[in-house]
């Protein structure tokens, strides 16, 4: 899987949020200062040769849709920031990520939790 540039990535946000945009709904969606039509017309672009988004006619113009779904975008960014940074451990990781944030023991229980109940179902 290819990754995206932070400005892609923005852009696939607002799309998976909107499901279906234009160039000109998805610039309405980033806060001010709004980035130029021909910037984020461009962006879009590269996602579509990148295989994350497709479009269908409208008009005169173009209405994007993701190809790739945010789950499984997010699991793939997961799994790759863990095999390069964390040697593939995810142990290793959530003991990185406590230790740097301070997660107390009572948040640590209700990762558990949260862990168990996805096991059970």
């Amino acid at each position: 899987m290819k990754q995206l540039t932070k400005a892609e990535e923005d852009i696939m946000q607002i799309l998976w949020q909107l499901e279906k945009a234009n160039v000109k709904a998805i610039i309405e969606e980033f806060p001010e200062p709004k980035p130029a039509y021909n910037t984020v017309s461009t962006i879009v672009r590269i996602l579509e040769s990148k295989g994350f988004v497709d479009y269908e006619k409208a008009g005169k113009g173009h209405v994007y849709f993701p190809l790739m779904q945010q789950q499984d975008y997010s699991n793939q960014s997961i799994n790759k920031l863990v095999d390069n940074y964390f040697q593939g451990s995810f142990k290793s990781m959530v003991s990185f990520f406590m230790k740097k944030n301070d997660i107390s023991l009572n948040e640590l229980e209700s990762v558990l939790s949260e862990i168990n109940k996805k096991d059970k179902s």
